[in-house]
């Protein structure tokens, strides 16, 4: 830490500097941004193995959150991470429920097809 009077370095800790007794300010501690998860690769993952629409949704939304968080926009970066997460869970449930429904069509068709009524 310098002196922003004379530019001499200055000790941890110290009020005054001691070449030109100038009052010194302490920085403020930095401000950190909390940590507002995106579910990018949740989003992707949904798209690619779950259902294509609901992760194609959630890939919007989640693309959305850093650049609002960029922007300041806590609010609205909260409120994005929290739609991509829905549309992760949606895609999941939607995948699952398609594969049910799958597997139960084929199942149809080769006991249909056997004949085992």
């Amino acid at each position: 830490m310098f002196c922003t009077s004379c530019g001499y370095q200055l000790s941890a800790g110290m009020n005054l500097c001691p070449n030109c007794g100038a009052q010194v300010a302490q920085p403020a501690a930095a401000v950190q941004a909390p940590s507002i998860p995106n579910y990018l690769v949740q989003s992707i993952l949904v798209t690619l193995c779950c259902c294509m629409p609901f992760g194609v949704v959630a890939i919007v939304y989640a693309a959305q959150v850093s650049t609002k968080l960029a922007a300041g926009d806590m609010a609205g970066a909260q409120q994005s991470s929290k739609n991509a997460k829905m549309w992760c869970w949606l895609g999941v449930a939607g995948g699952l429920v398609a594969s049910v429904i799958w597997f139960a069509l084929v199942g149809i068709g080769i006991i249909n097809q056997h004949g085992l009524r």
